[in-house]
């Protein structure tokens, strides 16, 4: 019984697929906006940055992100979940604005120094090696960019200290955690700071 659920809760939101991931992306949708709109506000894309979101899931700090930027691109490994990023960002993505492509924290896809921010919300327990994605994370960012990312603290398989210090070891300066209390069911959220030297 505790197998099966665990798979059904993976198929729902560790890594989506099938009806169960569709219903999963809409539970995340909700749950998720006040911590897409608080980290949307913390990285603070304007209008001549290009912003890279891990695992968008069902598009709504990609919209949020695609508004506000010069363009937004998502990368996540399910396909049912970049097809409902794909339905809630159609006006942005026929605009230009937004892109989505297959892909992972460790292999985003993207050419070196060719992101000024990277968001990442609730995913960070799924980066699989998380040095060498924070390293790619490095490698993607421009010189004086930005990096901002949330996990469930619950979810954290680590402490915040061998964060900073995964952080640092690729590159990163100025990283800090802090922790958010957004309400709901999951509990406070664990948020993580850091920056590319200019």
């Amino acid at each position: 019984m505790a197998n099966n659920l665990m798979k059904a809760l993976d198929a729902a939101f560790g890594h989506p697929r099938g009806k169960v991931g569709e219903l999963g992306g809409r539970v995340m949708a909700v749950l998720n906006a006040k911590v897409e709109e608080h980290v949307t506000e913390v990285a603070a894309p304007t209008p001549e940055e290009v912003v890279l979101v891990l695992g968008p899931g069902p598009g709504v700090g990609l919209k949020l992100a695609g508004e506000r930027a010069l363009k937004a691109i998502g990368v996540d490994p399910s396909q049912v979940m970049l097809d409902e990023a794909r339905e809630r960002c159609a006006e942005l993505i026929v605009a230009g604005r937004v892109e989505l492509r297959e892909g992972a924290a460790t292999r985003t896809g993207q050419p070196e120094d060719s992101v000024d921010v990277v968001v990442s919300v609730n995913n960070l327990q799924l980066w699989g090696n998380r040095p060498a994605a924070f390293h790619e994370l490095f490698r993607v960012l421009r010189p004086g960019g930005r990096l901002v990312v949330s996990v469930h603290r619950r979810a954290l398989d680590t402490s915040e200290y061998d964060l900073i210090q995964e952080a640092e070891a690729a590159g990163f300066t100025g990283v800090r955690t802090s922790l958010h209390q957004y309400g709901g069911v999951v509990g406070p959220a664990v948020q993580l700071l850091a920056g590319v030297p200019a």
